[in-house]
């Protein structure tokens, strides 16, 4: 069997990492000459390996649908603004997913919807599911499922996303099924998924948003609890990304 048979056959088993990999051994076979066939074959193993990796965190960010290209470096992360260094260098870990949910609140362009999608872009890359959403969209989303008989199996996605970031939430006061849609994504979330809220409001004014005294204290006991919260201040970092600084 000659080399380009050998290359279409990984193709077609769709090793293309381990393809690329062996062509480029053939191609500079010079620096392979003092290898054994155990250690190229596996260097062939983990380009293969981390090709993989790299074609699922790029699928991870295509379905996370962040709303900004944001990342953690560009963060300004200053106390006088609401955020902490330790802070960021905790969650930027990963570990809290699971465990905590995150409330991010503070005025029109104070960055926080720039944090969620740094943090979120952070978690994609350590192999975590994460979903950005209007608030406003997932209501509808779920309004739409209830009527073409998907609502099940939308609360089943939802429910397997390791972050769910809903933004803007809190701009108009939920009717009743949308109060009944919270507290259902949010039961099947509670403990064993992370939920990021990002809001103008701050969360004191939640339960009002929500309203129906009831169901609000049964969404926010699962919401709030045990939860990491930034409150951002300051002028709008808009106008300081407009002129190159961070956000």
């Amino acid at each position: 069997m000659n080399n380009d048979t050998t290359l279409q056959h990984l193709r077609q088993l769709k090793l293309s990492g381990m393809a690329n990999a062996l062509q480029r051994q053939h191609e500079q076979p010079m620096l392979h000459l003092d290898m054994s066939f155990d250690e190229r074959f596996a260097l062939l193993v983990e380009h293969e390996l981390i090709h993989r990796q790299h074609k699922a965190e790029v699928r991870r960010l295509h379905n996370a649908k962040f709303k900004l290209d944001a990342n953690l470096e560009q963060v300004d992360a200053d106390s006088a603004r609401g955020l902490h260094r330790h802070q960021l260098a905790e969650l930027a870990q990963g570990q809290w997913v699971g465990q905590h949910n995150l409330l991010i609140t503070g005025a029109t362009g104070s960055g926080k919807t720039w944090l969620a999608c740094a943090l979120g872009k952070q978690l994609c890359q350590l192999q975590c599911s994460v979903r950005y959403v209007r608030a406003s969209r997932l209501f509808d989303e779920l309004a739409i499922a209830h009527g073409d008989g998907s609502y099940r199996k939308l609360l089943q996605q939802l429910a397997k996303l390791d972050l769910l970031i809903l933004d803007d939430f809190g701009l108009e006061h939920l009717t009743h099924r949308q109060r009944c849609d919270f507290l259902e994504v949010m039961d099947d979330r509670h403990g064993t998924k992370s939920t990021a809220i990002i809001s103008q409001l701050p969360v004191t004014a939640w339960h009002e948003i929500i309203g129906e005294p009831t169901l609000a204290d049964a969404i926010l006991d699962r919401l709030i609890h045990n939860a990491y919260r930034f409150e951002l201040t300051g002028e709008s970092r808009r106008k300081r990304t407009k002129t190159g600084q961070t956000s």
